[in-house]
This record gives C-alpha cells, sequence and structure tokens, in this order.
C-alpha cells in the first residue's frame, strides 16, 4: 500500500484516539450519581469483556499466552496495570469531581514529562530549544507554588502517572493489545472483589438501574479500548514527531470543555500556568518540526547521493 495511504489512515485514526480521549469528560460527566471507584470497576470489567472479543477475532491469544509464561514480563505487567488502573480512576474522579482544567493541564504537561524521563532513564539528549521548553513548563508550575501556594496535584498525578506507565511499556517486548489485554486481565480480579465486597449504593445493581445508567456503565469497556486500539493503529504509521502534534488534541478539548460547558473557572494561579505550558509547548512542537524537516532534507540528499 502507498506510503501516503497510510500517512493519512495514520493521521486519521489519530484524530479519532485523541478526539475520543478529548470527549471522554461529557462521557463521564452523564456518570456524575456513580461514584469513581464504581465507574472504573465498569471500566475494567467491560474492557476486558471488549478486548476478549478483539482478541479473538484477530487471533492473538498465542502472543498472549507467551506472555504469561513469562514470570518477569508478567510481573512488569502487573506493575504497569497497577499505575494505569491509578491513572484511569484519577481522571475519573477529577471530570466529575471539576477539575477537568487539572486534568487538561496534565496531558499538557505529559509530553514534556516524556522527553525529560527519556533524558534521565533511556540515554537520550535535550536538544537546546526543548531544554527550554521544559524549563519553561517547570518554570509556570514553580510561580503558582510561590505566588499562589498552590501545587496542581491532580495535573503532575495524571501526567507522571501516565508518563512513566508509557516509559515501562515503550521498554517491556510487548505489542500494544497483548500488553493493554493482560493488563485488564490483571485488573479485573480486583475490580470484581470490590464490586462484590462494596456498599451497596444507588446504582451498585445493575438491574435496579434505569437502561440508560447502564448503557453508560457497560460502554465504559469501548470508550476505554476503542481510541487505544486507535492510536495504536496511528502509532504503526505516522513518525513519533508527527504523533505527538495530535497530542493536543486531546487536553485542547478537555479545556475548551471546561471553560466553556462547564464554567471552571479560569482564574490567575491557572492562567500563568498553562501560559508557561502552552509556551513551552509551541517551542517544543516547533523545534521537534525543524528536526523532522531536516532529516527529511538529510534523507532526500543521501538518497540522491546514492
Amino acid at each position: 500500500m502507498p506510503i501516503d495511504t497510510e500517512k493519512r489512515k495514520g493521521a486519521i485514526l489519530a484524530c479519532i484516539a485523541f478526539t475520543i480521549w478529548g470527549l471522554a469528560p461529557i462521557y463521564f460527566k452523564q456518570l456524575q450519581h456513580v461514584t469513581a471507584f464504581e465507574i472504573l470497576t465498569h471500566r475494567v470489567v467491560w474492557s476486558v469483556m471488549f478486548l476478549i472479543i478483539i482478541v479473538s477475532i484477530l487471533g492473538q491469544w498465542d502472543r498472549i499466552k507467551r506472555i504469561i509464561v513469562q514470570p518477569k514480563l508478567l510481573l512488569m505487567l502487573v506493575l504497569t496495570s497497577s499505575i494505569l488502573g491509578f491513572n484511569w480512576g484519577l481522571f475519573i474522579w477529577a471530570v466529575n469531581n471539576n477539575h477537568m482544567l487539572d486534568a487538561s493541564l496534565g496531558y499538557y504537561i505529559n509530553p514534556l514529562l516524556n522527553v525529560l524521563l527519556g533524558v534521565l532513564f533511556l540515554g537520550e539528549r535535550l536538544r537546546k530549544f526543548q531544554m527550554v521548553a521544559v524549563a519553561l513548563a517547570f518554570t509556570g508550575v514553580l510561580l503558582q507554588l510561590i505566588s499562589f501556594g498552590s501545587f496542581p496535584v491532580v495535573a503532575f498525578s495524571l501526567a507522571i502517572s501516565f508518563a512513566i506507565y508509557g516509559l515501562l511499556r515503550k521498554k517491556l517486548p510487548v505489542e500494544a493489545l497483548s500488553g493493554i489485554s493482560i493488563e485488564a486481565f490483571i485488573l479485573l480480579p480486583v475490580a470484581l472483589i470490590y464490586w462484590y465486597l462494596m456498599v451497596p449504593t444507588a446504582t451498585s445493581s445493575l438491574p435496579a438501574n434505569d437502561w440508560h445508567t447502564n448503557v453508560l456503565l457497560i460502554s465504559a469497556g469501548i470508550i476505554t479500548t476503542l481510541p487505544l486500539l486507535c492510536f495504536t493503529g496511528a502509532a504503526k504509521r505516522l513518525q513519533y514527531t508527527t504523533l505527538g502534534f495530535f497530542q493536543y488534541i486531546g487536553p485542547s478539548l478537555m479545556f475548551i470543555l471546561a471553560v466553556m460547558l462547564y464554567g471552571e473557572v479560569f482564574d490567575a494561579e491557572r492562567v500563568v500556568t498553562f501560559v508557561c505550558i502552552w509556551s513551552a509547548l509551541a517551542i517544543f512542537s516547533w523545534d521537534s518540526f525543524r528536526q523532522s524537516r531536516k532529516r527529511k532534507k538529510a534523507a532526500i540528499v543521501a538518497s540522491g547521493v546514492v
């Protein structure tokens, strides 16, 4: 298949993935009458059901079996599944407790943290403008801490947990679908035990719920898994730097929803931090685009020489 066609497919898949993640707060806001842990339980249970169907259709059970018989690899996936479960639960809590701006900030910070973790643990080197971007981002957080006496705990918890999850998954020799399936299977017993032992709530019994609530709870599996599958498809077809540009769709949509639709206050302390983060991302994106163009020109020159 032509390279341009593959890139177009990758761009479409990336747009779908990050748009779903950006609009996910609308879905979770419909479940404000359900506790965050209860939603997380449904998210895990129905994700497993959805993944079983996908893995069966694609015939990838053999790949999952090969991973399960490797204790060290399985142990690492227990760790990544714990981090992923924490990230999922905190995101739900943030959305349903009017901290959507903090969630948005967290996912703006995430790509900058990825760069920093790459330097610390993968031996990567920061380019000059990347250093400026990372320094500017942390300056924004430091100014908020000094001037307003507050630290964006929710934002940084989301950003750090997802960045560490990404770093660990990057180092593990596990394919995306097989990995996320095993992580969901690992979380399933915990979710079922919590569901069984939790204090009964107004929505804990599916037969007693209205159909609208049940449809939303069961749909958690699709809302969780579909963007991950689209993201995986996009990552195979696009360069990492190109994919990074699409990453800002999600937090941008969250930011617009938080301010325009749900009336969260965009106060002075948030303005300072967001402006620094946005400026850092602008520098970071420009530098990535510039480096990408340099590599393309070098490749053209090299092919011409050959």
